[in-house]
């Protein structure tokens, strides 16, 4: 059993690598996106295409929790309940992924995109201390100054003032995903994570063509010259990604699970190096290690390795 445990583990591990390579290589074809259409139109089509993807997962999904339910009894939360969060999550994606797409339109860097963008990570506890009172430890403050130096070494070039607009942008960006972390943390549990996502996705697509109608921006031209940017966005980092990110995290522990998907901000720099021949200076790939280092030190819970490893447990282990 415990075999069969390892094995399941490391194919979840590997598809939770492979959901952070996707996700990675999103930003390149977002900053390819930019060059065809605007910011709005752009996620109108890719939230669209990534919900059209997900509802066949939901179809499969809803049969096998049905099979399920028919030898166990589980709590369900009602359509009702289902369409109210999906519509306050889709409010707050839809901001965040908005101010992503402006600020990566502004940035048109892939890799520096992705690690501004990773620090939602390490905004998590900072936002969940402040509005939840959620105990944070000393790693957590350690991550955080290391991943604000790394943001400024990053960032600004000179002074202060040299901070770029696409960058405060894209760290309001991070400050949203991190609150939709938080929201989805404490509702999602009781939902069903498919249902939720694919209910969030809509209301991101329908916000998203509201307000691009609004503005009249919208450009089938453009749409067909970025086409293959906007199916890797939509279906591969939304329907397919996702997919596999729902599946890996049913056998690999949430702490291991963060910490393979933070590798998105690195293979964000990968992408753009391989894709766009997109390079920095050494002070901006510095920026870019501290960031790396912040997001890994905020997932680090210091309690639980001193409970993994101490003589007790060991000895317990031992015995069993």
């Amino acid at each position: 059993m415990r075999e069969n445990e390892k094995r399941r583990r490391i194919v979840g591990s590997a598809l939770l690598l492979l959901t952070s390579l996707i996700w990675g290589f999103a930003f390149v074809s977002q900053v390819q996106g930019m060059q065809s259409v605007s910011p709005m139109f752009f996620n109108a089509i890719r939230f669209t295409l990534g919900a059209v993807s997900l509802a066949p997962v939901l179809v499969v999904m809803s049969r096998i929790q049905a099979g399920r339910a028919a030898t166990r009894q589980s709590p369900k939360a009602s359509r009702g309940t289902v369409a109210v969060w999906s519509a306050v999550c889709g409010l707050i994606l839809w901001a965040g992924a908005t101010s992503q797409q402006y600020g990566i339109q502004l940035s048109m860097s892939a890799g520096h995109s992705g690690f501004v963008t990773a620090l939602y990570i390490v905004l998590v506890p900072v936002l969940g201390l402040l509005f939840l009172h959620r105990r944070i430890h000393m790693l957590t403050v350690l991550a955080i100054i290391v991943s604000i130096v790394g943001f400024y070494l990053l960032c600004v070039t000179d002074t202060i003032r040299g901070i770029g607009v696409g960058d405060l942008v894209l760290l309001a960006s991070a400050v949203l995903y991190a609150t939709h972390i938080l929201v989805i943390d404490r509702v999602g549990g009781r939902l069903n994570p498919i249902a939720l996502s694919l209910g969030q996705y809509l209301v991101v697509s329908l916000l998203s063509w509201v307000s691009t109608l609004v503005l009249h921006q919208v450009d089938w031209q453009g749409a067909l010259a970025c086409a293959g940017a906007l199916a890797y966005a939509g279906i591969m980092s939304v329907g397919v990604a996702y997919t596999l990110q729902v599946v890996g995290q049913r056998v690999v522990p949430p702490s291991q699970a963060s910490m393979i998907m933070s590798l998105e901000s690195f293979f964000s720099a990968v992408g753009g190096a391989l894709i766009l021949h997109e390079t920095m200076s050494g002070r901006g790939y510095v920026g870019c290690a501290m960031i790396f280092l912040g997001t890994i030190l905020a997932q680090i819970d210091p309690e639980h390795l001193i409970r993994r490893f101490s003589p007790d447990d060991s000895q317990q282990k031992t015995i069993e």
